[in-house]
């Protein structure tokens, strides 16, 4: 697979510029706020519908317009797509594939599949929970694109769950009375507790299966993705400790845990494991008017050796932890069948000799690798391809 062309409408700094491009390295250089990473983000929205550097779609759009528009043909097994994305800010984003419309932006996914390298990596391995579960649930997608449809399901559940239960708590609903828990039936019996606390059912019903079902993938995921990460590690930091993977679940009696194993597993035991958590937290649900138990909240465990590696690592370990992450998913999707594109966004400026040596040689030999960096001397010789110039919003092709 490989981007045959991107053009950009109103994306970011760019009002409008179009780019051919080919296989192999290409090169992005110019110094830093000139707009190089506009470029590839645009592709790694393309592809997986976010941003590597901002939440919201908002600062997507160039100041003064309405909405930004990405247009790419990719070309896969001499099978050529153009597929173009129309970004709103506050409405829905469209999508057409061949000039015609599809129903949901949503169905163009899968058709670009990128690895996206950056500094911001970093916080896959320092950053939150909601930082890892964000590049399992990519990866997902980017593998099965039909779990896109399943990740909107749940969190319109969970949206909708949180809602009624922010409302049962403002009403008093999970509140003690004297020493002793309020039954919450009794509690809302004069407000139509019945019929809200049935509407919770049915909210918790939806839950569980949408969250068992998102659940089983990435189990199924981080089982495929350990060992290309160790074997990743190893490559990049030999004389570090051994990189290892784990999934913890918040629905073992609301707790973290590391006891569901990968495999031998079924959707239904998860499913078992998710209603009975929920049942043991429903008062504090109540109380606290917010969903404390699923995929919402799990995360996905680093370790280096025996430690986490959050909070133990040193900035070169962790360094290297996000680039093993990278290049597991990078040889998981190859492994699905076709390169995925490769974007080293501004990366090689903050690798020791040594990483940077041992990345090139992993990275090299890659359908097409789109890097970004400040001066040229900034990308290794055996990645010396295509260039082009950036400075200050001006893309010129050198080479």
């Amino acid at each position: 697979m490989h981007v045959a062309s991107l053009s950009l409408t109103d994306y970011r700094s760019y009002a409008g510029v179009e780019l051919m491009l080919e296989p192999g390295p290409t090169a992005f250089v110019g110094p830093n706020g000139q707009g190089k990473t506009n470029l590839v983000e645009a592709l790694g929205y393309l592809a997986t519908h976010s941003s590597h550097r901002v939440a919201t779609d908002a600062p997507l759009v160039r100041h003064g317009a309405q909405r930004a528009v990405i247009r790419s043909v990719v070309v896969k097994d001499d099978r050529r797509a153009l597929i173009e994305l129309e970004i709103n800010p506050g409405r829905a984003n469209r999508a057409r594939v061949n000039r015609s419309p599809v129903p949901r932006p949503r169905d163009a996914l899968g058709l670009l599949r990128t690895v996206l390298f950056a500094p911001e990596d970093l916080a896959l391995v320092k950053g939150d929970p909601s930082e890892r579960r964000r590049f399992v649930d990519e990866l997902l997608v980017a593998r099965a694109p039909r779990l896109a449809g399943v990740r909107a399901d749940y969190d319109r559940v969970l949206k909708q769950r949180n809602a009624l239960l922010r409302t049962i708590a403002a009403s008093g609903g999970g509140r003690r009375r004297g020493a002793r828990r309020q039954d919450e039936e009794a509690g809302f019996a004069a407000a139509g507790a019945g019929d809200v606390l049935a509407t919770l059912e049915i909210w918790d019903a939806h839950l569980v299966r949408h969250g068992a079902e998102l659940t089983a993938a990435r189990l199924e995921l981080v089982d495929a993705l350990r060992p290309m990460a160790a074997k990743a590690y190893a490559t990049l930091a030999p004389s570090s400790g051994l990189a290892d993977l784990d999934y913890r679940s918040v629905a073992d009696e609301g707790k973290l845990s590391t006891d569901i194993p990968p495999l031998g597993i079924t959707r239904e035991d998860i499913a078992e494991r998710l209603r009975a958590a929920l049942a043991e937290v429903r008062r504090t649900e109540l109380e606290r008017g917010v969903t404390l138990i699923g995929p919402h909240r799990d995360d996905l465990l680093l370790r280096l050796g025996e430690l986490p590696a959050r909070g133990y690592a040193s900035h070169g370990e962790s360094w290297s932890f996000a680039l093993a992450l990278r290049l597991a998913a990078y040889d998981l999707l190859r492994s699905d069948g076709g390169d995925p594109v490769l974007i080293l966004d501004d990366v090689f400026a903050e690798l020791d000799d040594q990483r940077r040596r041992r990345l090139t040689e992993i990275v090299a030999p890659a359908e097409q690798v789109l890097i970004t960096a400040a001066v040229a001397g900034d990308v290794p010789p055996e990645l010396a391809g295509a260039r082009f110039d950036v400075i200050e919003g001006t893309v010129t092709r050198v080479r």
